[in-house]
């Protein structure tokens, strides 16, 4: 290896070395909205109790659609998803798409694929109005298929929303979408969509202030009869890594999309060497004036 590139190397590292330092702060406590028609309740009270961090509250959007003032005044980021299509779901993606422009991201959840405009007739969709102009997948023509999906872990992204994610499983609620141009797809199911092409387990797209993130997974399996037998692996995980990342702002640091190469860290010169205990030494202090605040 040449001079020149050792020297890229070393910066780079050290660049990323930096970043890991000054991300390590805990994510801050989100308060989190469940809009759904069914299983609300259920799933903030299984949340609750499996995601530590944040709090979860559930929102019955069958009975009525919240305004975008009080979305905003309760919630930092919300879950929508739904148990059977149903008529509300347009006004509920309105709203929804008024509150991701205001920079607070919106989490979606199998059953929301269903009900979007381009499912099968049989469903009976609704679509999720203004909320299709933002989120990262369209269907592939069966909004969800009731067939099993497991995750690729192989070719998953290094990336906020994959950490501790080994494995992950579904008999028969996940899946059924295929990306939008400008979304981001962070992981994938080992099975083809009914398209034949690849689908996206974890994904998110961002628009202009709006950030929509999509698990292609029921968010209520628990609260399921199908709970027993239905999922398995790093369910919570995943949905915790998904409320992580939108209570920071749907930003990854500099670290978490590193090349692999990056790691590699070359032999440092003297010089290097204070350079990079002057650099923890920054990291450090930049945590304590953020914990001080």
């Amino acid at each position: 290896m040449n001079a020149p590139s050792l020297r890229a190397r070393a910066a780079r590292a050290l660049i990323v070395f930096a970043a890991a330092v000054t991300a390590a702060a805990p994510v801050a406590a989100a308060r989190i909205g469940i809009l759904t028609n069914k299983y609300g309740t259920q799933t903030a009270a299984d949340f609750n109790t499996s995601l530590a961090g944040h709090t979860f509250t559930a929102v019955d959007t069958a009975a009525a659609i919240p305004t975008l003032a009080a979305l905003t005044n309760a919630f930092d980021a919300i879950l929508i998803f739904e148990d059977a299509t149903y008529g509300n779901a347009p006004s509920v993606g309105n709203v929804a798409a008024a509150f991701a422009r205001t920079g607070r991201p919106v989490v979606l959840g199998t059953f929301y694929d269903q009900d979007r405009s381009d499912a099968p007739a049989a469903n009976t969709p609704h679509g999720w109005g203004a909320l299709e102009q933002l989120d990262p997948n369209t269907t592939d023509g069966t909004g969800t298929p009731y067939a099993p999906r497991s995750l690729d872990t192989a070719t998953m992204a290094l990336h906020p929303l994959t950490a501790g994610l080994n494995s992950l499983a579904s008999a028969k609620f996940a899946g059924g979408n295929q990306p939008k141009p400008g979304t981001t797809v962070v992981a994938w199911w080992k099975e083809p969509n009914a398209l034949g092409k690849p689908d996206p387990a974890i994904a998110y797209r961002i628009t202009d202030a709006a950030c929509v993130i999509q698990v292609a997974i029921a968010p209520n399996y628990p609260s399921t009869p199908d709970a027993a037998n239905g999922y398995s692996g790093d369910f919570h995980r995943a949905w915790k890594n998904a409320f992580d990342f939108a209570a920071k702002g749907c930003i990854a640091s500099t670290s978490e999309a590193a090349p692999p190469e990056a790691a590699a860290i070359p032999a440092l010169s003297p010089a290097g060497l204070a350079l990079t205990v002057l650099l923890v030494g920054a990291g450090a202090a930049f945590q304590r004036r953020r914990r001080a605040r």
